[in-house]
C-alpha cells in the first residue's frame, strides 16, 4: 500500500515539482522531502533516454539517503524537431552556449520553430520509485500530455514550456491553468495517477 513508503525522498531540488509531487502523493500517505533538505548533490543525467537519467537519479537519491526514493524524468518533446529538445529541455539552451533558464530555453525553442508549421508536441514523464539503492524491481511508470506550441507566452502558472505548451482539449496554455486542474491532466500527473495503481498492485 502507498502509505507503508511514509517517508520518500524526491530526486530533485525543482520546487515546481515538488509542489505538483506534494498535491499528488500527499493524499496517498506519502511524504515528499526534496534530497537538498537531506544534503543530496544532484546527480549526474549523462543519459540518451528518460527511464535510464530516471534511474540513475533515484538510485543516487537513495543511495545517499538511505530511504525510498522518486525520481521523474521528463521533458518536451516537439515533432517537428525530431523529439527535441527531449531529455536535454531542461538545459536545451546550454548546447550552442546559452544559459540553464526556462527564458532561454523558450527563447531557443522559438528561434527553431520560426517558419515551421506543424507545432504539435507533448509533454513526457517518467517516474521510478526505488525502495532501496539495490531495488532489482523498481517501480516504473509513465505519461504523456499533448498539445500545440505557441509563438507568444500564455500564464503566468507553472514553469518550464508551460507559457508556450497550448492544450487544445482545455482551451487554455500550461501555464494558464490553476495548479490544481494542471495537476488533473499533466504528464506528471498522469504519471503519478499509473504510479499510485502499481504501488496498489504491489
Amino acid at each position: 500500500m502507498p502509505g507503508t513508503f511514509g517517508r520518500v525522498v524526491l530526486a530533485s531540488n525543482n520546487a515546481g515539482k515538488l509542489r505538483e509531487f506534494e498535491a499528488l502523493l500527499g493524499a496517498a500517505g506519502i511524504e515528499l522531502i526534496a534530497q537538498g533538505q537531506l544534503g543530496v548533490t544532484e546527480a549526474e543525467e549523462p543519459h540518451a533516454t528518460f527511464i535510464e537519467n530516471a534511474l540513475a537519479k533515484a538510485r543516487h537519491a537513495a543511495q545517499s539517503t538511505g530511504l525510498p526514493s522518486l525520481a521523474d524524468d521528463s521533458g518536451l518533446c516537439v515533432r517537428a524537431l525530431g523529439g527535441a529538445p527531449g531529455v536535454y529541455s531542461a538545459r536545451f539552451a546550454q548546447a550552442p552556449g546559452g544559459e540553464k533558464s526556462d527564458a532561454a530555453n523558450n527563447a531557443r525553442l522559438m528561434d527553431e520553430l520560426r517558419g515551421v508549421a506543424d507545432r504539435h508536441a507533448y509533454y513526457y514523464c517518467v517516474l521510478v520509485l526505488m525502495r532501496h539503492a539495490d531495488d532489482p524491481e523498481p517501480l516504473v511508470a509513465e505519461g504523456r500530455w499533448h498539445g500545440e506550441i505557441l509563438d507568444a507566452p500564455r500564464g503566468a502558472n507553472g514553469f518550464g514550456y508551460d507559457p508556450h505548451f497550448f492544450v487544445p482539449a482545455l482551451g487554455a496554455s500550461a501555464a494558464e491553468l490553476e495548479p490544481a486542474v494542471k495537476n488533473t491532466h499533466s504528464h506528471r500527473a498522469l504519471a503519478l495517477r499509473a504510479m499510485l495503481a502499481r504501488l496498489m498492485e504491489a
